[in-house]
């Protein structure tokens, strides 16, 4: 009898096993950021910035601050800092989690990128703040 139970109980594992074969993880995955990937680019000027963030289209869409909110200069000197500083931040993985701190950004504050994309890229930085919980010393708030 005591078999019994232990050949049940393997048998149930290894059928809950092979229950999950058929589920297309990837697929969902693919979905999820196609639904959330932001692409602004300019050819004239030759930049572009994709920003591929679960949660990040619904965040500008919703929580930033609107357009016209703030000032180009504003956000000039704002990016310019916090680009430093996450840069500085991928030049560190040991005391910075290399799974968030992946790439550098080339930002150059003497190029004149508009107001659309350095409107993005700090509301990218806000984000990224309050969704990983990172502080940077320029205050990213809302």
């Amino acid at each position: 009898m005591k078999n019994l139970i232990y050949i049940f109980v393997l048998g149930l594992f290894i059928y809950s096993c092979s229950a999950t074969k058929n589920r297309d993880f990837n697929q969902q995955e693919v979905t999820a950021n196609a639904n959330d990937t932001v692409r602004i680019a300019n050819d004239s000027l030759e930049y572009e910035i994709i920003v591929i963030e679960p949660g990040f289209n619904l965040f500008i869409n919703s929580i930033a601050r609107p357009r016209g909110y703030y000032t180009q200069s504003y956000l000039e000197n704002k990016n310019k800092f916090l680009v430093q500083e996450y840069n500085s931040r991928v030049a560190q993985p040991f005391s910075y989690n290399p799974n968030l701190y992946i790439q550098e950004i080339n930002y150059d504050s003497s190029v004149d990128y508009g107001y659309e994309v350095n409107y993005m890229l700090y509301n990218y930085f806000v984000f990224f703040s309050r969704e990983y919980n990172q502080r940077f010393s320029v205050s990213t708030r809302i």
